[in-house]
């Protein structure tokens, strides 16, 4: 029985360790994001600079002690080092509950969204798998030799290391975000008719006159049970609007692209027949220049050949953006929105997206930059 339960929590626990890791380590850029995050609720955002490569290390922790664990190599260190993680972990994820402060931990990235709540209930389950691992961690035996061990779990580290740094250089290898390649995002932006919206209620806090007591009321409660005719109840600071059952939510909320003087463009830019071009640059002072260049010369040959419609999406100011066009001669049209959802479209900066009614059609890194000539004969050559 004994050694059942340690193999069962072994596997559990090193296959979801393993999966966590993975799942992060696809997409490392927004896994730094997250941590950006952090780093701002604890006031340490000097750590910014650093976000990416502590991302990638953690997401390679969780793999190799998972990978180490499964094989039983250097079993009592990996027990200690598994639980000093999900404790970090743990810590990280009631704090974002209880102070309601970062509300998708990412523990699994953008594959399986979790709440805060959610977040700490599977980290306290895996604390006492790993508790019952650390009881019994002289119990843990290798499947291979002590040598052999150590070679498989430096081969492991480079793999996850360097499987970390290659999603990051050439996007994520599964797109789990509403912009991925085949989502039409003007779609994604709609609500459908006969959408249930999210219901509130309003809840008061009531305190009494004679007695000093308080209690929390809603308002359906407050009108129906007349307790607002007793004047010995008064209404103690603002009402709250408090989340009773949650509406549809279209995957796409936050878009909203402007011009320098404030015009939206989602439904002009998202309904075009024809292909465009959109390149997105989010932080204009941490852009890769070499590559703007490049993706500049291609847009010149498509305006200039297919007559394609090329927008530049960035986050910075019009005054900064028109600075920045002017200095290296943008050929393509100026456009504007939030960070985030620019964050989201393209896990690069810049990001190429081709577009056509609406639908990516294909997105690049600024390290995979299509060729003009592939392009015309992929897409722009069958139009």
């Amino acid at each position: 029985m004994k050694n059942g339960l340690i193999w069962f929590c072994r596997i559990a626990v090193g296959l979801l360790f393993i999966f966590s890791g993975l799942i992060k380590a696809n997409d490392p850029l927004g896994f730094s994001y997250k941590l950006e995050e952090y780093f701002e609720v604890f006031h340490i955002t000097f750590l910014n600079g650093l976000a990416l490569s502590i991302a990638i290390i953690l997401c390679s922790l969780e793999m190799i002690l998972g990978f180490a664990l499964l094989i039983g190599a250097r079993a009592i260190k990996v027990v200690w080092g598994l639980l000093l993680l999900i404790i970090f972990f743990g810590f990280l994820t009631f704090y974002s509950a209880f102070f309601k402060v970062v509300q998708t931990c990412g523990c699994f990235g953008d594959a399986i969204p979790l709440t805060p709540w959610q977040s700490f209930g599977k980290d306290m389950v895996l604390l006492l798998l790993v508790l019952v691992l650390f009881r019994n961690r002289a119990s843990i035996k290798p499947l291979f030799t002590a040598k052999n061990g150590d070679k498989a779990i430096i081969t492991a580290t480079l793999i996850s290391i360097g499987f970390g740094w290659y999603t990051y250089s050439f996007l994520p290898i599964i797109d789990f975000l509403p912009y991925k390649v085949g989502a039409n995002i003007w779609q994604e932006m709609q609500t459908p008719p006969g959408a249930k919206p999210d219901e509130y209620e309003i809840m008061y806090t009531l305190r009494n006159k004679q007695t000093k007591a308080t209690k929390k009321i809603s308002d359906k409660e407050y009108l129906s049970s007349g307790i607002w005719k007793d004047t010995n109840w008064q209404v103690q600071g603002n009402p709250e609007s408090r989340l009773v059952k949650k509406g549809f939510e279209p995957k796409i909320r936050d878009l909203n692209i402007q011009d320098a003087q404030g015009n939206n463009y989602n439904k002009e830019l998202l309904n075009s027949p024809f292909y465009s071009l959109v390149i997105v640059a989010y932080d204009l002072t941490k852009t890769n220049i070499n590559a703007i260049a490049e993706s500049n010369a291609l847009a010149a040959n498509l305006i200039q050949n297919f007559n394609t419609r090329v927008v530049f999406l960035t986050s910075n100011p019009p005054e900064q953006a028109q600075k920045f066009a002017k200095d290296h001669k943008l050929v393509s049209e100026l456009f504007y929105a939030d960070g985030v959802p620019l964050k989201t479209m393209v896990r690069a900066n810049p990001g190429i997206i081709l577009l056509k009614n609406g639908t990516v059609v294909n997105k690049w890194h600024y390290h995979t930059l299509p060729a003009y000539d592939k392009l015309v004969k992929d897409y722009f050559g069958k139009q």
